[in-house]
């Protein structure tokens, strides 16, 4: 199958779109620190970040954030994650090295967690180190030790996916799902939307299951949207060897298309839960809570619809240069089944204890 005749389904986000009016200020001011950062090699470098258009996509997450500086800051981790993401963790010579991206995740990792450490020489972690200052000191301190959390997971996550690709092995659709949490970056996304908002969420209720569940949730649908946005272009590079299609071929024997359609429905199984769970929690949140929530929603549909917009994941020959296409949603679920998925990593979603 080429990627001509690959057919993508429409994607369901009952969520309001929404974006936050100071997108194009933040653009300016992010590539502003790109340019300064240190962290792009070369022209090639550079304009794949700025291609990523960040500033959109942290925008649509937190469109209601009050202080420009709180958004700005945040929004810089974006713009460094991506970069990082495309120089070391998907191109050799670390992509088939888990010990090497291990050596170099353990050093980025205490970076963030103490500013100043010794760079040994890599671009990125200089740049990384300034964001953890800023974020340090816009606070609140539970949420940046949340993010920092985060970003030890994602890590993590990166350094099991590096390991199959060394070992060439797939994971089947189980195991992908539970590394999927990590590789995506979602606790460190989410984390941050504190530090953006400013808004602090008690610890007895942001540490509940069921808004870990709904947080765990927004982070595997918005890892799946990806998954599909990126199909394509991956089929093209031939990198598609670890996405939620090659995990669902492995395990029930589909064609690609088949497997397509078949993430898709369970995308929206888990996008049907989290909408469930999330209506039963709302009236015993705390108003704190229920923005959170909120931004979840945000996430989820702001994810979806810049991933179908940014340059990252579009064929070229889908416009002209500037022309973002046209977006058309489902109008209703692929799957209306209440019932657990059948995957042991994340069966307790549906628990009725959660409610």
């Amino acid at each position: 199958m080429t990627t001509e005749t690959l057919r993508l389904p429409l994607l369901y986000a009952p969520f309001e779109p929404a974006v936050h009016p100071e997108v194009r200020w933040l653009e300016q001011r992010a590539i502003e620190w790109v340019d300064a950062s240190g962290i792009c090699a070369g022209t090639a470098e550079r304009n794949r970040i700025v291609a990523t258009r960040s500033s959109d996509f942290w925008a649509r997450f937190v469109p209601h954030a009050a202080d420009r500086e709180r958004l700005l800051t945040t929004t810089l981790w974006h713009y460094w994650g991506f970069g990082f993401d495309d120089a070391h963790c998907d191109s050799p010579p670390l992509n088939t090295r888990p010990d090497l991206f291990a050596a170099l995740a353990g050093r980025v990792q205490r970076a963030l967690e103490a500013p100043g450490s010794d760079s040994g020489g890599e671009r990125y972690i200089p740049a990384l180190c300034d964001i953890a200052e800023r974020m340090a000191q816009a606070g609140p301190p539970e949420a940046f030790r949340r993010f920092v959390a985060g970003h030890r997971a994602w890590l993590s996550g990166v350094t099991w996916q590096i390991g199959n690709q060394a070992a060439n092995r797939r994971p089947g659709v189980d195991e992908y799902l539970a590394m999927r949490l990590l590789t995506s970056g979602g606790d460190a996304t989410f984390a941050m939307w504190e530090l953006a908002t400013g808004i602090h969420v008690p610890g007895t209720e942001m540490h509940h299951p069921a808004t870990r569940a709904l947080t765990e949730m927004a982070t595997m649908v918005a890892a799946l949207d990806n998954d599909r946005h990126s199909l394509r272009k991956e089929l093209d590079h031939q990198q598609s060897d670890q996405n939620i299609f090659t995990a669902l071929i492995q395990d029930r024997q589909l064609t690609l298309q088949a497997a397509v359609h078949e993430g898709n429905r369970l995308r929206d199984r888990i996008l049907l839960r989290f909408c469930r769970l999330r209506q039963a929690v709302r009236p015993r949140a705390g108003q704190e809570l229920n923005a959170y929530l909120d931004g979840l929603c945000h996430g989820i549909r702001g994810n979806a619809e810049w991933g179908q917009r940014v340059p990252r994941y579009l064929d070229p020959a889908t416009g002209p240069d500037g022309e973002e296409p046209d977006i058309a949603w489902a109008e209703h679920s692929a799957d209306n089944s209440l019932a657990p998925l059948p995957f042991p990593s994340i069966t307790w979603w549906w628990d009725r204890h959660l409610a």
